[in-house]
């Protein structure tokens, strides 16, 4: 079944990929946490305002996404992990989730610089490992957005080696998430929306 478990409006608007069967994981075990993300991505819209506007801690996508799941009892979280051999304990710290809710993980990656996959995917593997999460979550943009991003003159604020689909995939494809059960989500055109 897989990602047909998803409403075929979001498998019409996302480009969607997924890998040890997450989404029977997602809809079988977690059905609150699935349902507060498909609500999620059906009331998503790519604002145009979102992307004439320059730079800053944030971006507009990551906070519209961040604010809906946070208002549903997401959090941002970072885990105290550490490993004990004998009686020596070292620290083996991760880095922040960008919303987290009963076991899942969920990274929001619009335009960093593309090593951030291998942060979060690598993120997905400790804690999978560690039982701390059951399935981890990327929310991305397609490469084919760039053509929206250069008629708006934004191009090359949203370069080659910045957080795009084709970045992500042959890291995902060449194990960097381990066993962790994994879903993407690329944000396509058909989401963009010239009136907001």
């Amino acid at each position: 079944m897989g990602i047909q478990l998803l409403p075929q409006s979001i498998q019409d608007k996302y480009e969607i990929h997924e890998w040890k069967h997450a989404c029977a994981i997602l809809s079988g075990d977690f059905p609150t946490e699935w349902q507060d993300i498909i609500d999620l991505l059906e009331q998503f819209c790519l604002c145009k305002s979102w992307l004439t506007v320059g730079g800053g801690r944030k971006s507009r996508v990551s906070e519209s996404i961040d604010n809906f799941l946070y208002s549903r009892g997401w959090i941002e979280k970072e885990f105290a992990t550490s490993v004990k051999v004998d009686e020596r304990i070292m620290d083996s710290p991760t880095h922040k989730v960008d919303c987290y809710k009963n076991r899942i993980a969920l990274e929001i990656e619009w335009n960093n610089k593309d090593p951030f996959f291998d942060r979060d995917l690598n993120n997905f593997r400790l804690l999978f490992d560690l039982r701390a999460i059951s399935v981890g979550v990327i929310i991305t943009r397609c490469d084919h957005l760039q053509d929206i991003f250069n008629s708006l003159g934004r191009g090359a604020s949203y370069g080659s080696s910045t957080t795009h689909m084709s970045k992500l995939l042959p890291r995902i494809e060449g194990g960097s998430g381990g066993g962790c059960p994994i879903l993407v989500f690329g944000i396509t055109q058909r989401l963009y929306s010239e009136g907001c």
